[in-house]
């Protein structure tokens, strides 16, 4: 499965009426966890029902699976499912998180 490049990857604002890359790997993004995991909760808050958003997310922080997974299942149960994609070949990570509800 190929990956969206993350040249493509917006910021977070407003409601996506459609499927899109949210950018979580710039520099601020590099220092700080915690700002990955808020601007990836709020990326999937600003998607709507049917459509996926993908994280790009720094390679900094190692695999998705290791802090962001279980943040995404606290904040949003069984409203989303997600699944990793594939790592970049900047060193980042992509996982499609599709809002089902």
């Amino acid at each position: 499965m190929a990956s969206a490049p993350h040249e493509d990857a917006e910021t977070v604002d407003g409601v996506h009426q459609n499927s899109w890359s949210a950018n979580l790997e710039q520099d601020q993004h590099a220092d700080d966890r915690a700002l990955v995991v808020e601007e990836a909760r709020d990326a999937v808050e600003s998607t709507a029902t049917g459509y996926h958003v993908n994280l790009v997310t720094h390679g900094d922080h190692g695999h998705p699976e290791t802090y962001l997974y279980d943040e995404l299942d606290d904040a949003f149960g069984d409203s989303i499912a997600y699944e990793y994609v594939d790592q970049c070949g900047c060193g980042g990570h992509v996982t499609r998180v599709r809002v089902l509800n």
